[in-house]
């Protein structure tokens, strides 16, 4: 049963067409670094849209159906036109959860609680219950784009995972595809503690080659929106030869 599951998975995640989604540039004499984009609150995403399209920029997109600036949630009709051009322009996809709640501990084995931060509800996910949350954005977001390419990965929110969560993805054949240790870029941190120009400093000063960056289409509690300053950590990225490329269908680590 479980093989079967995970073949269903794999055809609704559209592995077929995964191998030709990372895009890797020919010349990087520092590297490859791996730009990835949860959903968040979606204010800045058109501008961060428009700077990466302007810097030749293809990120790895986690999706999950959250609420956003415009009323509606991340993945309904109101953005579907937003979801296809990022699919034109060359992003890929994967799933953040559907409702974007939190892990919070194995409760018995093939067993986890999966809470709401904002008091909507609790519950505990088996394997069939993971793999629907898992699979649920990604059946959205083909709604709106069929042909979207989706990678077989996934990334809890927060990306707070526990043991067991982790296996239950696996077993819908999704690894979860966290951030590493320079890659995450601050874009939800309070402004006042975190001004852009120390985290646009801390990411310049510290990324390495290989690096999984993270960050959202916009932060509703963050006064200085990190877009703000995207483009020119982009831009001085590539001045020193980084290349940007989406992810491998196998994740990186």
């Amino acid at each position: 049963m479980r093989n079967r599951r995970g073949a269903l998975l794999a055809l609704a995640f559209g592995l077929l067409a995964a191998p030709a989604a990372a895009q890797v540039a020919p010349a990087c004499p520092s590297g490859t670094l791996y730009l990835t984009i949860d959903t968040g609150w979606g204010r800045e995403a058109e501008r961060i849209a428009a700077i990466l399209k302007r810097r030749d920029v293809r990120a790895t997109l986690f999706v999950a159906h959250e609420p956003t600036h415009t009323g509606e949630r991340s993945l309904g009709p109101g953005w579907a036109a937003f979801w296809r051009a990022r699919a034109a322009e060359g992003h890929v996809f994967a799933s953040h959860t559907d409702r974007h709640w939190y892990f919070r501990g194995d409760v018995a084995p093939g067993r986890v609680r999966y809470v709401s931060r904002t008091g909507e509800g609790e519950e505990v996910l088996d394997q069939a219950g993971m793999c629907r949350e898992l699979a649920a954005p990604v059946a959205r977001l083909r709604e709106a784009v069929p042909d979207a390419v989706v990678l077989p990965l996934w990334r809890a929110p927060g990306g707070i995972t526990t043991p067991g969560a982790i296996r239950l993805g696996e077993a819908c054949g999704l690894r979860h595809q966290g951030w590493t240790a320079n890659g995450f870029l601050g874009d939800e941190l309070p402004s006042d503690a975190h001004p852009n120009r120390d985290l646009a400093a801390r990411t310049l000063r510290n990324v390495r080659d290989g690096e999984v960056l993270v960050m959202h289409w916009g932060i509703r509690s963050r006064r200085e929106p990190y877009a703000e300053v995207l483009e020119d950590v982009i831009v001085r990225l590539q001045a020193r030869g980084f290349c940007f490329a989406t992810l491998p269908p196998e994740g990186r680590r």
